[in-house]
């Protein structure tokens, strides 16, 4: 039986409780702070990427997550050029005010592998091609631990 009436809002809650499940096996049992990390290294991806390419990536996410991706999205903008892994971890980490104290570079390679995990290996080596190569190493390889 549907928990809110609606199918779609279930499947996306569930699968979005997942993702959440994921980035908790580094944050800890915090789902609120798993939501602020995942949503940060989301948007703070989002606004390096040329915006079809981050439309593409936005169509993939649960739409929970897309939600959180979106906030505050300005497309008309120019995307943000960020050459460095510490310029890229600052920009997540001044969007994680009002949280507890985290490892900004282990949350944030956890937040990626769950999103490489999730969605399309074409869409996310697009994705990765488009950044510099400091940016790129934050991904962790597949069975290498965050």
């Amino acid at each position: 039986m549907s928990t809110s009436g609606l199918d779609v809002f279930d499947r996306t809650l569930q699968t979005t409780h997942i993702w959440l499940d994921e980035v908790m096996e580094t944050v800890g049992p915090d789902r609120n702070v798993a939501w602020h990390v995942l949503g940060a290294a989301l948007r703070t991806l989002r606004d390096r990427l040329p915006p079809e390419l981050a439309a593409h990536l936005g169509a993939q996410l649960p739409l929970l997550v897309r939600g959180a991706y979106y906030d505050h999205y300005r497309p008309g903008h120019a995307y943000e050029k960020v050459h460095s892994e510490d310029e890229f971890l600052a920009c997540v980490a001044a969007d994680l005010g009002g949280i507890r104290p985290v490892n900004v570079r282990k949350v944030t390679r956890s937040a990626l592998a769950v999103l490489a995990h999730h969605i399309t290996p074409e869409q996310m080596e697009k994705v990765k091609r488009s950044l510099p190569e400091p940016i790129r190493k934050l991904w962790p390889e597949p069975g290498e631990a965050v």
